[in-house]
C-alpha cells in the first residue's frame, strides 16, 4: 500500500489570478485577528458590562412620572422598614441613619407627608432611647408641623419635656392629646401626675426669684446701712393693694 503525503496548503494550493489573490488578501485582512484575543475579549467584556446599565437607563426613561414617584415611595418605605427593624434590635444609631435616608427620598415626593412625619417621630423615639431629650423635642416638632394631631409625636415630646422638667410644656402636649383623643388614658394619667409637679416648680421658681431680688436690694441698700428687711409690704384690706412701710 502506497502512502501519499499531503503537502502544506501553500504548496498544494493552485496559483490564483492576480484579481483573485487581491480579493483573498482583502478577505484575510477583514477576518478577525487571533494575534490579540485579550484585547478583543476585553472589548467584548466592556460592551457586556455596559449593557445592563444602558438597559436600566432605557427602563428609567420608559417609566412615567407616576411610576417614578411610586418607585421612590417604595424605596422610602423600605428604608423606614429597615429603620424599624434596627430599632427593634436596639440599634438606635443605625436606625436613625435609615430614617434619614427615607426622609431624603421622601423629600423629593409631593405627597409623602405621612412618611416624613413617621420618620421624624421614629427618630424622636430613637433619641429618647439614647437620652438625647432636646433632639427628641426637635424631631417631634418637625413631625407635628407635618401632622398637628400626630398623637405619638405629642406623647413622645411630652415625655421628653418631662425628663427635662419642662412640666408646663409637657402638660400642654398632654392636653392636646386628650383634646384629639379623650379616651387616651396615658395622657389622662400623665396630667394627673404632671400638674402638681408643675405647681411645685412654679413655687420654687418664685422663691428663687424673690431671693435674687432680695440680694439685689440688699446690695443697693447696704450702702446706706439698710436692708430689704427694713421694708414691709402691708396689704390694704379695703382695696387689696399693697403699701411699703419702713421699719427699723
Amino acid at each position: 500500500m502506497v502512502l501519499i503525503e499531503l503537502e502544506p496548503e501553500e504548496a498544494t494550493r493552485p496559483s490564483l489570478p492576480v484579481a483573485e489573490e487581491q480579493a483573498a488578501a482583502g478577505d484575510a485582512a477583514r477576518a478577525p485577528s487571533s494575534a490579540a484575543p485579550e484585547e478583543e475579549e476585553a472589548a467584548a467584556g466592556g460592551k457586556a458590562s455596559r449593557a445592563p446599565e444602558e438597559e436600566e437607563d432605557a427602563f428609567e426613561d420608559a417609566l412615567t412620572d407616576e411610576q417614578l414617584r411610586e418607585k421612590a415611595r417604595i424605596q422610602a418605605n423600605d428604608a423606614k422598614a429597615e429603620g424599624n427593624r434596627l430599632f427593634g434590635a436596639g440599634q438606635y444609631e443605625e436606625a436613625l441613619s435609615q430614617y434619614e435616608i427615607s426622609l431624603q427620598i421622601a423629600a423629593e415626593l409631593e405627597s409623602a407627608e405621612d412618611i416624613r412625619a413617621a420618620c421624624h417621630s421614629n427618630r424622636a423615639v430613637c433619641f429618647l432611647k439614647l437620652g438625647k431629650h432636646d433632639e427628641t423635642i426637635k424631631e417631634c416638632s418637625k413631625a407635628l408641623e407635618l401632622n398637628p394631631t400626630y398623637l405619638k409625636a405629642l406623647l413622645r415630646r411630652a415625655e421628653a419635656h418631662e425628663k427635662l422638667e419642662h412640666y408646663d410644656e409637657a402638660i400642654a402636649d398632654m392636653k392636646k392629646v386628650v383634646e384629639v383623643d379623650p379616651s387616651n388614658q396615658q395622657a389622662t394619667r400623665s396630667l394627673f401626675r404632671l400638674e402638681p409637679l408643675a405647681a411645685e416648680k412654679r413655687e420654687k421658681m418664685k422663691e428663687e426669684m424673690i431671693a435674687k431680688l432680695k440680694d439685689l436690694g440688699n446690695s443697693v441698700l447696704g450702702r446706706f446701712g439698710m436692708s430689704v428687711d427694713n421694708f414691709k409690704a402691708v396689704k390694704d384690706p379695703n382695696t387689696g393693694s399693697y403699701s411699703i412701710q419702713f421699719q427699723k
